[in-house]
């Protein structure tokens, strides 16, 4: 009996064992039709429910399961706030390698099987990075801007001067469509009409693959794009109404503006063009009082003060972005981002019955000076972005990226100062004058790949170059005369070398993430005094590694879990380096520290997340962030040439203090109590506690 046969029938058999299949999918949101990142594919065996594998879609939405038996499956595709999608009989036969299911819409709550379905979006979804709000569930910001969504979000705040903190800190990092901007964030913010703004994204714990910058996180801008195939067209009109309070300013506040967005869509080209023009002044009055205890002269010195304390805000901008896709593998996208923003703040102040006395806590005055300050500060914020990119997808699933950005911002401007009679106000005492010009040139290029989907989750790594060229100038003068002592140019070079490697993944209920990114930064700043001495050089440079890590577990269909952890830096700004004083107002000069260092950060996190009914939701994160090298402003007394205290004159020192460590928790809930009600409640509670000294 011949054994060919057998020996063939013997290979077939081993041969069939190496059969592997690979099952692909896209999960994308059903109504904006945007991918879902994140989200969960499960496949089970269908004759017994065993779960064969999980992985969770890419950034596009794409999924990948691979080194599968022929068999029959069930494929359930997930993402919390949305309805789970199952797809059975999913049969892989013998000879098969590749089953495409193509894509997969979900949609958010529990939806009946009607032909005709309206869907409400969450105001906030959860992922394992991040949380992304909706800007458009925030009616009260509509004919605002950037600012006045984001400060909706409990996790952000916003004084009364426009400041914009992240969890108590101001140090942050915003992306712009995830585009990075290393320029004044508030001004470029306050230049973004929120009726263009479609989400944002609060990444608290950022893993490796984004840049390491900012303490408190990151926040990604997304803007608004046309989702289906044809043309798009929206413009706001905003008029305010009259201040309820007008503090007796001497030109009441004007707010008005317009912005229009326009958008084209095909298969092949996605264009985009918008722009905006907004006034929104800010009227205001100051009340206050400074006092000095001099304890070496036993003196103490007080300045009560009241008076105007207003803002004209006007800015301008436009945006255009154009998204060529010629085959179904390759994506091109241009886009181009400029603004112009003036602002005025007027500080008309009346210091009366300034007096110093003599000795500590007596009531016997040894003089009284009393006088107008009249301070006019214009500061103007203008920026220009320009990015290209491009991504290429391989056959196996595997993905190369690319992407180049310069940015240019200008931020500067006068300040007059003077101090004239309280009654004669025609009598001048002093008058000042100061003005810096900070223009900064940035460039970014970055280069991402991501390996082909493994059985335990997706590979990425990735090179980052980035280059910051940051002058001053700044003059002051006093009566018309130059003071060096105040006056200097300024440069501030950083160029940073990053790589990056980070895992995605889940099995079973859990989600993972985790990577590591190696920095290696050169700082140089130089100053010139403007005299014949040779300006002087300060060197500072790091190689360092920044780990992150997050993990998520769905306990049940509406309990989800998860832990974080990132390593960040707050690298310096030129502001807080310049160590010449600049005179902000009529009591304060304001300066820094030329050797100043970069913060150090080590983020952790722990959240729950709890759906209790369609449309109800809680969610509660305690975080904990630890700072070294921490960066304070201090504030001293001024000094003259000759050493003389200056008692009415605070100087405000940026300087290196210690450490800090921050506990807080995040609370959250979304209620919809009816069908056309639907309510958005945070806080966030937090201690912060410095240790070091100056």
């Amino acid at each position: 009996m011949s054994l060919k046969p057998y020996i063939l029938l013997s290979f077939g058999l081993l041969s069939s064992q190496f059969i592997s299949a690979q099952i692909t999918g896209k999960i994308i949101d059903a109504i904006d039709k945007v991918p879902l990142e994140y989200a969960t594919a499960a496949l089970y065996q269908q004759k017994d429910s065993t779960l064969i594998a999980g992985v969770v879609t890419l950034v596009d939405g794409m999924f990948s399961i691979d080194d599968l038996k022929p068999n029959t499956y069930y494929l359930e595709a997930s993402f919390m706030g949305y309805d789970t999608q199952t797809f059975s009989d999913i049969i892989i036969s013998k000879t098969q390698t590749k089953k495409d299911l193509g894509i997969i819409a979900l949609t958010i709550g529990n939806q009946l099987n009607e032909v005709e379905v309206t869907a409400e979006r969450a105001t906030v979804l959860h992922k394992i990075d991040r949380q992304v709000f909706d800007a458009s569930k925030f009616q009260n910001s509509l004919g605002g801007n950037a600012v006045d969504v984001i400060q909706n979000m409990p996790s952000i705040s916003v004084d009364g001067l426009g400041a914009i903190s992240v969890r108590g800190s101001d140090g942050f990092a915003v992306l712009i469509n995830g585009k990075p901007i290393q320029g004044d964030v508030s001004a470029v913010l306050a230049q973004i009409p929120a009726n263009m703004l479609k989400s944002v994204e609060l990444i608290t714990a950022p893993s490796a693959k984004y840049d390491a910058e900012g303490k408190g996180g990151i926040l990604n801008i997304l803007t608004a794009k046309g989702a289906t195939n044809g043309t798009f067209t929206q413009i706001n009109i905003r008029g305010g109404l009259p201040s309820i309070e007008a503090y007796d300013t001497q030109v009441p506040a004007q707010r008005y503006g317009i912005d229009a967005t326009i958008n084209k869509r095909s298969d092949l080209w996605n264009l985009s063009a918008s722009a905006s023009f907004q006034r929104n002044d800010k009227t205001g009055r100051r009340e206050g009082e400074v006092f000095v205890i001099n304890e070496a002269e036993n003196k103490q010195t007080f300045l009560p003060s009241d008076g105007e304390r207003s803002f004209d805000d006007i800015s301008y901008n436009g945006r255009f972005s154009v998204d060529f896709t010629p085959t179904t593998s390759d994506n091109f996208s241009v886009g181009f981002y400029a603004g112009k923003r003036t602002v005025d703040r007027l500080a008309d102040i009346s210091y009366f019955d300034n007096h110093a006395v003599s000795p500590i806590g007596s009531d016997n005055r040894l003089y009284t000076f009393e006088y107008f300050n009249k301070n006019l500060r214009t500061r103007r914020g203008d920026f220009v972005l320009g990015s290209f990119d491009y991504a290429h997808t391989f056959s196996d699933e595997s993905k190369i990226s690319s992407s180049i950005l310069y940015e240019y911002s200008f931020l500067g401007g006068p300040t007059v100062n003077e101090n004239i009679g309280l009654v004669d106000r025609s009598f001048i005492f002093q008058q000042e004058f100061n003005t810096n010009d900070n223009p900064l040139n940035g460039y970014r290029v970055n280069i991402d790949y991501q390996f082909k989907p493994l059985s335990f989750g997706t590979l990425e790594t990735g090179y980052q170059f980035r280059n910051l060229d940051h002058e001053g100038t700044f003059i002051y003068e006093r009566d018309g005369v130059l003071v060096p002592e105040f006056s200097s140019d300024i440069n501030l070079k950083r160029i940073i070398h990053s790589g990056y490697t980070q895992l995605t993944g889940a099995k079973d209920k859990w989600n993972y993430a985790a990577g590591l990114r190696l920095e290696a930064m050169d700082r140089v700043y130089t100053e010139d005094l403007g005299t014949p001495e040779p300006e002087e050089t300060f060197d500072f440079d790091y190689v360092k590694l920044f780990p992150s890590a997050s993990l998520n577990y769905q306990a049940d269909e509406t309990t989800a879990l998860k832990m974080a952890y990132s390593q960040r830096v707050e690298r310096t700004t030129t502001l807080k380096m310049n160590s010449f004083a600049e005179r902000e107002h009529s009591e304060v000069f304001e300066q820094g520290d030329n050797q100043l260092q970069p913060e150090f950060i080590d983020l952790v996190e722990l959240g729950v997340t709890k759906k209790i009914n369609s449309g109800n939701s809680i969610n509660a994160t305690a975080y904990y962030r630890h700072v070294d090298n921490v960066i304070n402003r201090v504030n001293t007394l001024a000094y003259e040439n000759n050493g003389a205290v200056l008692d009415s004159i605070i100087n405000r020192v940026y300087s290196n203090v210690g450490r800090s460590n921050v506990i807080g928790l995040e609370i959250g809930a979304e209620l919809k109590p009816t069908n056309n009600w639907s309510n958005f409640i945070g806080m966030n509670i937090y201690n912060n506690a410095i240790d070091g000294f100056f």
